[in-house]
């Protein structure tokens, strides 16, 4: 019996959808009635999903530059995947990479939230070129999603701003849902929102793009800036007054956000990578709250020998108070993992008296004394003082697990107790015959 045109509809609406040809729209001029194309001076493209509003501009700033390999693999680090070769080609390779920023209709994400405006930049002809697609509607969101997809295949190592947790997750589900376009597969993905928060979150508090541009990336020297930028909270609501038949003006506000949002993308790498690779290498002055947070993202990407030398220097330079302890503590934690448990037990005795950290030092310690020194005296000296530690900290709080917490480490420091005092009784007890027999000669 011949099949119904539709029976196998949905079946093949689920097949793999064909590569995406690497070619590049070409534009064509708005209608007359297209005010807002007009406006912000963007074309048409079209494809066979349909038609999109594209605009294309060049900026010479910020300028490309010469990315250090070992930034890169700091940058796309992975404690549990190795790099492979397809990977390590493509992140050496400037022309590979592809800064993205969107602008949503909500940001909560979900099923529900539409990027209406993909921005993507690529380093050229020494400076930035950026394209952003617009949808006028959402019957051309395939379109839009076609020629991401185009750009991704071309420039498969995706560089972002909080893209993992939310541009990029957004656009696979977008993909996902056309069940025609293929979602696109990346050779890497750097997300510099961890390494700036890493770097410049201790000294500046905030790590917005808009306060690192003013306090870290200088955007008065690299000729832009963002007196009359809308705020991010506005834009769903600007684009949904559109949809309506209002205003389009202040969407060029949006569109020119997006412009700087890429710009300021693209100088952040730049920034981080000149950082990372001069100070690991003990090069050129730099506060010194940058240097520990610098400590503390190197030993989050695998790299602990580098990450205690920037500690030190940080140490040297001279650390705000609040954060002396935090810094002597890493080191502390670094050099026991490297194996070198006498310059721990060092930084662990400048702790003793640390009203935060004293405990763990004491228990560390005392640990220390134990096993590595064999002095089982000093480690008994220095658990009792923990225990007292513990003692002395009990306040009455609803905290049930800070309560529990305080229990388990006074059981272990009792526990402790108790099994130095046995073996400091039983080695006293070895030595009383050979006391006895010297004092009889």
């Amino acid at each position: 019996m011949a099949a119904s045109p539709d029976k196998f509809f949905h079946l093949a609406a689920l097949r793999p959808a064909r590569p995406v040809p690497q070619r590049v729209a070409t534009l064509r001029e708005p209608e007359q009635d297209d005010a807002f194309a007009r406006l912000i001076g963007a074309g048409i493209a079209r494809n066979h999903f349909g038609e999109h509003l594209a605009l294309r501009k060049w900026f010479a700033t910020p300028e490309a530059f010469e990315p250090s390999c070992t930034v890169l693999e700091l940058l796309a680090h992975n404690r549990n995947v190795e790099l492979t070769r397809r990977t390590r080609v493509a992140l050496e390779d400037p022309t590979k990479w592809l800064f993205l920023d969107t602008e949503t209709t909500g940001l909560a994400g979900g099923t529900g939230t539409y990027p209406f405006l993909v921005g993507v930049a690529w380093w050229d002809a020494g400076g930035l070129q950026v394209e952003q697609f617009f949808m006028r509607d959402f019957g051309e969101e395939h379109s839009l999603l076609h020629e991401l997809a185009s750009c991704l295949e071309r420039r498969p190592v995706l560089v972002t701003f909080n893209g993992k947790s939310f541009d990029w997750p957004l656009l696979e589900n977008r993909f996902t849902m056309t069940r025609s376009i293929a979602t696109p597969k990346l050779a890497a993905h750097l997300d510099l929102l961890h390494p700036a928060r890493s770097l410049w979150r201790l000294r500046l508090g905030s790590v917005r793009l808009i306060e690192l541009e003013r306090h870290v990336l200088e955007a008065g020297r690299l000729g832009w800036h963002r007196e009359d930028d809308i705020a991010s909270a506005m834009i769903p609501q600007y684009y949904f007054d559109y949809l309506r038949g209002g205003s389009c003006d202040p969407l060029v506000g949006v569109v020119r956000h997006n412009q700087m949002d890429l710009r300021g993308l693209a100088a952040l790498f730049a920034k981080i990578n000149g950082f990372v690779a001069a100070q690991t290498c003990g090069q050129g002055s730099v506060e010194s709250l940058d240097l520990f947070g610098l400590s503390r993202f190197l030993e989050r990407r695998g790299a602990p020998e580098r990450a205690h030398a920037v500690c030190s220097r940080a140490l040297d330079l001279g650390l705000p108070a609040e954060f002396l302890s935090r810094a002597r503590r890493d080191l502390a934690t670094l050099a026991k993992r490297r194996g070198d448990h006498d310059a721990a037990a060092t930084h662990w005795l400048e702790l003793v008296s640390d009203a935060q950290d004293g405990v763990h030092a004491c228990q560390q310690l005392a640990i220390y004394y134990e096993r590595r020194a064999k002095d089982v005296r000093r480690a008994l000296e220095f658990a009792r003082l923990g225990l007292a530690k513990v003692q002395r900290s009990r306040v009455h709080t609803r905290d049930v697990l800070a309560t529990a917490r305080r229990a388990r480490l006074a059981k272990q420091f009792a526990m402790r107790i108790k099994r130095l005092e046995n073996r400091n009784k039983a080695s006293l007890d070895r030595n009383a015959p050979i006391l006895l027999n010297a004092a009889a000669k």
